[in-house]
């Protein structure tokens, strides 16, 4: 299936049924008295999260959702029957925003999430409703007010804790692919990576996390070359993210260490945000370089690049060194998560507005008594 990240759609909402002009016609009974009913509400547009959908490709084709309008209201006291209701279903991580204003209007992180995006407008009154003392055959009625209207952005973000990023070639592919149950396509040409994978990694029994690989990034990105940086958009959400560096590089001219810099000018150029996050630094095809001067060529590359951080050599083809990696991503995924859904702690003298009484015994406030 083709990977569609970002869609356009126009959706409505039902309009109402009108109301109805009706009054009894029943024998022996000159003046039944109105009997018109109200109109029917219009289909609402809802959106729910589907954990089984990983792109956006529908909404690519089919760009106008329209519920439809309510029936109308009819005589003996009938009203109109609403008009069912349309669902769309989008990938978990999908956010709806504002056309013309780009206002991020909804945002679906968890599975099975719903939320209304367009609500379908009300019936209109039929003539019994304006039924009074004085006004006892009345034939004023309402229209169905009209169902909303909307232009918006899908903008598709894949929830990942983890986030690969590199140049191509530089085999993100294949460590997913040793690391996790996803099988991208792994070639030894750039950019065989054209759109993120998402694979789970499995350090323990009821201990997992998720690693999401996305096309590799080269030097001029932001202004287009390659694939551009869009997908760098799929990071956003990571808790941390993988500098993966290809130390063994075919053509002997480049230097792995201008790369891994040109992949953190195009990561500041995109997202300061996306540039703050934990970053570690994972250099990848060690088997490929003599065991005598591995350590002469990691030490190198640290002391040129500066780097201060976490560093792991590995080699994803041999899988030497990825069971060390992962296990150390998980321990830093889950202090993250229990570090999020930890209340923070409140001090209860300080709730509220209304400071907390003060005990005139407290020997702390003694001077301002004597005072």
């Amino acid at each position: 299936m083709k990977f569609v990240d970002e869609a356009y759609i126009d959706i409505a909402a039902g309009d109402g049924g009108n109301g109805c002009v009706s009054f009894r016609h029943e024998k022996y009974k000159e003046f039944g008295g109105p009997n018109g009913g109200d109109g029917g509400r219009g289909g609402h547009v809802f959106a729910v999260a589907d954990s089984n959908l990983n792109t956006l490709v529908d909404f690519r084709y089919a760009r106008r959702h329209e519920a439809k309008r309510g029936e109308h209201g009819m005589g003996s006291d009938m009203f109109g029957a609403a008009g069912p209701d349309i669902t769309l279903r989008v990938p978990v991580g999908t956010i709806f925003s504002d056309q013309e204003t780009g206002e991020v209007l909804y945002e679906l992180l968890t599975p099975g999430e719903v939320v209304t995006i367009a609500k379908g407008g009300d019936g209109g009154f039929g003539n019994m409703r304006f039924k009074s003392a004085i006004n006892r055959a009345p034939r004023q009625k309402t229209p169905g007010w009209p169902g909303e209207r909307k232009s918006l952005k899908l903008e598709l973000k894949v929830l990942a804790d983890v986030g690969l990023l590199g140049m191509p070639n530089a085999g993100k592919s294949t460590l997913i692919a040793a690391v996790s149950n996803a099988r991208p396509k792994i070639a030894d040409y750039p950019f065989t990576t054209l759109h993120p994978n998402l694979g789970v990694v499995r350090v323990a029994p009821e201990q997992s996390f998720v690693i999401a690989d996305i096309p590799g990034l080269i030097e001029g990105a932001s202004e287009g070359a390659g694939l551009g940086h869009l997908f760098l958009r799929h990071l956003q959400r990571t808790r941390l993210l993988l500098h993966v560096v290809d130390m063994a590089p075919f053509d002997d001219a480049v230097d792995p260490v201008a790369q891994a810099k040109a992949i953190v000018g195009e990561l500041k150029k995109y997202d300061m945000a996306l540039y703050n996050k934990p970053r570690w630094l994972v250099l990848n095809k060690l088997d490929m370089v003599p065991l005598d001067e591995r350590e002469a060529r990691v030490k190198d590359f640290v002391k040129r690049f500066k780097w201060k951080g976490p560093v792991f050599e590995i080699s994803a083809l041999t899988r030497e060194g990825c069971e060390p990696l992962i296990k150390t991503i998980f321990q830093h995924v889950q202090s993250q998560q229990r570090a999020e859904n930890t209340p923070e702690e409140i001090d209860p003298r300080f709730v509220g507005d209304v400071p907390a009484e003060v005990d005139p015994r407290d020997p702390r406030f003694a001077g301002d008594e004597a005072q």
